[in-house]
């Protein structure tokens, strides 16, 4: 009997038509991935997908994402392990990219580089998530590329996986800079919000998970974000004026909309989010 090479943990909450299109390439070769997906207080047909796709399936009627990763991970049957967002799309070229990293002395976790899909996003939200995705590209590693894989070693590191609303965040928060990588040749695509108001609600989950984050000792070890990042990326004209005046726009009306929420922001307090 051949072993697969990585279990692949999917949670999903009612992502039907996300893994119509995400699951067949990592189930071309049969016997290659372990794939699990878990289906979590679903109301479509996201289980029965998952079904007619390849993978194995567990179900449970208790939404939630962490949930859904341990019981997916109390599942797998083989380290390295991937644990994969359902409404991302990665290759299975890119998850052997990963294979290869994780292969390499001393990392013990990688994850893949994100690609934007911004088709259908709106002008101003476009510009947004361009300019956001420059600025965190230097530190982002396991955070915010909808996927990360983890050696056997590693595993221990993050799992037994608490509750907590960012488990990418934790995972990035479980190792040294030396330990983790963010791994060129594998890709995953991303679809940020479409809409600056849909943006600016899922700025509010980020926080939140930030805050768990940093209550629960594991906050981000890197440096916030500033004003000085985004006149940095003008000066290298990596990114242009109009792009850094929707970026602020759009920045400055959060921290306007955070206010009202939870008193006084200041502009370096979450601009810190690696995501």
């Amino acid at each position: 009997m051949i072993l697969p090479k990585v279990s692949i943990v999917v949670p999903a909450h009612n992502e039907a038509t996300s893994l119509a299109a995400g699951l067949p390439p990592l189930l071309a070769v049969p016997g290659e991935f372990d794939v699990i997906v878990v289906a979590n207080g679903c109301a479509d047909g996201t289980a029965e997908v998952a079904r007619r796709a390849g993978a194995r399936v567990l179900e449970t009627a208790r939404p939630g994402k962490a949930h859904a990763l341990r019981l997916g991970d109390a599942a797998c049957t083989v380290f390295p392990r991937l644990y994969l967002d359902a409404d991302v799309l990665i290759t299975a070229a890119s998850v052997r990219a990963l294979l290869r990293a994780a292969a390499e002395p001393g990392v013990l976790a990688c994850a893949p580089r994100p690609v934007l899909d911004l088709s259908g996003a709106g002008r101003v939200a476009r510009r947004v998530h361009r300019v956001h995705d420059l600025l965190i590209a230097p530190t982002r590693v396991l955070a915010g590329a909808g996927a990360y894989l983890l050696t056997e070693e590693g595993h221990g590191r993050v799992f037994p996986l608490p509750d907590v609303l960012a488990d990418d965040g934790w995972a990035q928060a479980s190792f040294a800079p030396h330990e983790r990588r963010s791994e060129p040749a594998a890709t995953t695509v991303v679809r940020p919000a479409r809409t600056v108001g849909a943006h600016l609600r899922r700025r509010i989950r980020v926080r939140s998970g930030n805050r768990q984050l940093a209550e629960l000792g594991r906050p981000a070890p890197e440096g916030r974000l500033g004003l000085g990042d985004l006149a940095a990326l003008v000066r290298r004209r990596e990114a242009g004026p109009v792009d850094a005046g929707c970026y602020l726009g759009v920045l400055l009306l959060d921290r306007a909309l955070t206010a009202t929420r939870r008193g006084p922001v200041s502009w370096g307090s979450d601009t810190g989010s690696r995501r």
